[in-house]
């Protein structure tokens, strides 16, 4: 793949449908292949199916790629949260750091609302991004995830 100035390329994450019923989880996520990257936006639109909807999406990441004959292929992680100890001078501090699990949206209406989430990529060669019903699960939302990557380089890319 070549790099054209400008272009940013998008991977459709999860196609716009309904989600799972009872607030299930997507059962197989879509994988963005993201070697080259510095960052991706997840960029989510959503339409709540009935009143108090809301959605939940969990990020897995990998340092593996896709080929199969990659040690530790099927190895993913949960994106975590951190939370900075209190700063005293002159002396070290201790932070907290725990798996994030899921982000959680929700809608302010019933018109279709669209969020963005941006990831830092340090050595990241895969994302999945499971999604599902967490406020109304009586009355599943519709979702869609698309995925903006931003190339390491910052100059855009595609096919030359």
């Amino acid at each position: 793949m070549g790099f054209i100035p400008g272009v940013v390329p998008v991977s459709v994450q999860r196609a716009s449908a309904v989600l799972a019923a009872a607030g299930a989880w997507d059962t197989d996520p879509e994988e963005v292949i993201t070697p080259g990257c510095s960052h991706v936006t997840v960029l989510c639109r959503y339409v709540r199916g009935g009143a108090a909807g809301a959605f939940d999406i969990r990020i897995e990441v990998s340092e593996y790629s896709t080929d199969a004959g990659t040690l530790g292929v099927g190895i993913w992680h949960d994106v975590s949260i951190e939370q900075l100890g209190a700063f005293a001078a002159g002396a070290d501090v201790a932070s907290d750091l725990q798996r994030s699990g899921h982000i959680t949206y929700t809608a302010t209406g019933a018109a279709a609302e669209s969020v963005a989430y941006e990831l830092q990529l340090s050595g990241i060669e895969r994302i999945r991004i499971g999604a599902r019903e967490s406020g109304n699960v009586g009355a599943p939302g519709t979702l869609e995830i698309v995925c903006s990557l931003t190339p390491a380089d910052g100059n855009g890319w595609g096919q030359a």
